[in-house]
């Protein structure tokens, strides 16, 4: 009982502190003002903490307050349900990065600039200095929505943040610049290439408002399109840079305004030059080095036509994978193809030298009863050896004008003549009739009249075809 009496006690103590602390808290939610300094003093260190940790957003803050950006809806263009907003465009180029005549397509690198004015963003300024934004305040307020008509694919350059500027003035006039790389389809006739001249031209338009809602013209006009002194490609000189408007019509949406960059590029021509025309040129003329061959050197004749055939292949075939496959003639197929046509005549020609020859020496042979030269056992086989043909007669000739040389020189040498130059002039001009003579009786009429006809022909059609496409 002695031990019961403490333990009650200090029970009911614990009891009577529990009630007064739930007494408390509840006094404290009912009456907040109860401790208004405990409050205050609270929310000022939330606020410090949050300039502290993010002061950039507390900037912004202010810009928004005074651009009023919160009373306004910027989903709705500048004076929504009056006249059209015009819209000012300025372009400044930096660079034409490609042109491909397989993708048939341009890439290109410029400035694209955008003027206009939204009443909405006035602000008083007693110093009438603009303010400029980067791109975190853009999808705040309402900008012109420009797209890039027949565009394969275009991106905005972030390094090393995205390169948009918005400069807003104090009578709401707006500055919209961005640096974009466009890739755009270019419409390219090929029928003169590589002599010819590519216009293309890049297609500003708003997607989704109309003439109605949006104008679209050129700032300064045909000064607004501007472009850097530095701009070289390596295969095309560019010979003009302009700048258009006009309409597009959809028969869904209506009409709409649109800006055209027009830009023409002229071929340079002395890379093909180097890469086709005087290769194919060079195996022409080669091809006609068979005609002051002998007609009955089968294997020098047939040899050379065939390697100048095979090299024009190869040429034509070089040039197929840098081209389109379209459809019509180009200017360096006329040029490839008519050259391959010479080279094969000139083995066709060969061809009928040879049987028009045997043709004869048969009815020779019919006549008289004998074996002409060309059926001769032992030259045929001397001339599958080295390629040349053996004539008795000639080589007799050559044996005995060797030995008579031979006869003299000892002579000389033993009296000592002093008509020893003026002999040697003899001999080496006899040596040459009978050289000419040779090739003379050896030639065939079709050789000697193919050694004129075929370069008049060629030069000719050089004449036509550098007179038409240049």
């Amino acid at each position: 009982m002695i031990l019961a009496s403490p333990l009650v006690f200090f029970t009911s103590i614990w009891i009577a502190l529990m009630l007064v602390k739930c007494a408390a808290s509840e006094i404290t939610k009912s009456h907040p003002q109860c401790s208004p300094a405990m409050k205050r003093s609270r929310d000022n260190k939330q606020e410090a903490r949050m300039r502290k940790d993010d002061s950039t957003k507390a900037w912004l803050l202010q810009y928004e307050q005074l651009l009023h950006i919160e009373e306004h809806d910027f989903a709705m263009r500048p004076g929504f349900g009056g006249s059209p907003v015009p819209v000012g465009i300025d372009v400044q180029v930096e660079s034409i990065d490609s042109i491909s005549e397989v993708n048939m397509d341009f890439t290109m690198t410029f400035y694209l600039r955008h003027y206009w004015k939204d009443e909405r963003l006035s602000f008083p300024s007693t110093t009438n200095k603009s303010m400029t934004f980067d791109h975190r305040l853009i999808k705040k307020i309402w900008v012109p929505d420009i797209f890039f008509v027949h565009s394969k694919r275009s991106f905005i350059h972030d390094t090393t943040v995205e390169n948009i500027m918005l400069r807003v003035y104090p009578d709401g006039n707006v500055l919209f610049s961005l640096r974009v790389t466009v890739s755009a389809m270019c419409l390219m006739d090929f029928s003169r290439f590589p002599l010819d001249t590519q216009s293309c031209s890049l297609e500003l338009e708003s997607y989704a408002y109309n003439e109605e809602d949006l104008m679209l013209y050129w700032k300064q006009g045909n000064r607004s399109l501007n472009t850097d002194e530095h701009i070289s490609l390596s295969q095309f000189f560019i010979e003009d840079f302009s700048a258009s408007s006009g309409f597009a019509f959809y028969s869904s949406t209506g009409w709409y305004n649109r800006l055209f960059i027009n830009f023409v590029l002229r071929r340079h021509i002395f890379f093909f030059v180097l890469q086709t025309h005087f290769p194919a040129m060079l195996m022409v003329m080669l091809s006609w080095v068979s005609f002051w061959i002998d007609q009955r050197a089968v294997p020098a004749r047939v040899s050379l036509g065939i390697t100048t055939v095979l090299t024009m292949s190869t040429i034509i075939s070089g040039m197929s994978p840098s081209m389109p496959q379209v459809s019509y003639i180009k200017a360096v197929d006329v040029y490839l193809w008519v050259s391959s046509l010479f080279v094969f005549l000139s083995v066709i020609e060969y061809a009928a030298v040879n049987y028009l020859t045997t043709m004869e020496e048969r009815k020779h042979s019919n006549k008289t009863g004998k074996p002409s030269g060309m059926y001769n056992i032992d030259r045929v086989q001397a001339m599958a050896f080295d390629g040349c043909y053996h004539d008795c007669k000639t080589e007799m000739d050559q044996t005995s004008f060797s030995l008579y040389s031979e006869e003299d020189s000892v002579q000389e040498r033993s009296t000592g003549s002093p008509s020893t130059n003026s002999s040697q002039i003899k001999r080496r001009q006899s040596l040459g009739e009978d050289v000419g003579r040779i090739i003379l009786e050896n030639n065939h009429v079709i050789d000697t009249y193919s050694r004129i006809f075929f370069p008049i022909v060629y030069i000719i059609f050089n004449l036509f075809y550098w007179g038409i496409y240049v």
